[in-house]
């Protein structure tokens, strides 16, 4: 791994460091606009996104866009029950813990098949899906819209940065220990 890698995932550590360690506030969100900040506005969420991203780059190019469609598709599934049902108990604590499952998938990926994969984005997806539910207010398409398209750029651009990184097998270990440290600390807190 070159020190220009190195220093770019600093420098995406520190900037997303700055950001609040959750933004789930229950009803506080409305339109387009709330759906396009959250997603880079709360750690949790804007690290997430990255991991289906460097999890597409660990996949062979035909299969890499199935990583991002199966988290959005779930996350949608998952917001719409998150509407009906409510904050779950200790949602925070699962959402924070996917984290550590994405850390874990990240590393496994050279022996772990896609279908199983795409299990586990699904299953990261409802949760961060239904946290996203419970925060939409009377505007719910267009919050959806928004966090749906601002999700889905986080996506390209965790792909895109783990093509990069992934180029050696050091670089999945750096992010994928960076990313379940994180997970660790919003589970904790």
């Amino acid at each position: 791994m070159t020190f220009r890698k190195i220093g770019s995932l600093l420098a995406l550590a520190f900037a997303v460091s700055a950001a609040p360690a959750m933004a789930h506030e229950t009803g506080a969100l409305h339109g387009i606009g709330d759906g396009l900040i959250h997603p880079f506005a709360g750690l949790d969420h804007l690290l997430a996104m990255l991991a289906v991203g460097l999890w597409a780059a660990t996949r062979r190019k035909e299969e890499a866009l199935s990583g991002p469609l199966t988290f959005l598709g779930f996350l949608f599934v998952g917001a719409v029950i998150g509407v009906f049902t409510g904050a779950g108990t200790a949602l925070e604590t699962w959402v924070g813990g996917s984290l550590i499952g994405f850390s874990l998938l990240l590393l496994a990926a050279p022996f772990v098949g896609t279908r199983l994969g795409l299990g586990c984005i699904a299953l990261f997806a409802l949760l961060h899906g239904h946290a996203h539910g419970t925060e939409a207010s009377t505007t719910v398409a267009a919050y959806f819209a928004g966090f749906m398209f601002s999700s889905a750029l986080l996506h390209l651009i965790g792909w895109r940065l783990g093509s990069a990184v992934f180029a050696s097998p050091a670089g999945r270990w750096i992010a994928a220990l960076g990313l379940g440290g994180t997970g660790l600390v919003l589970s904790l807190g």
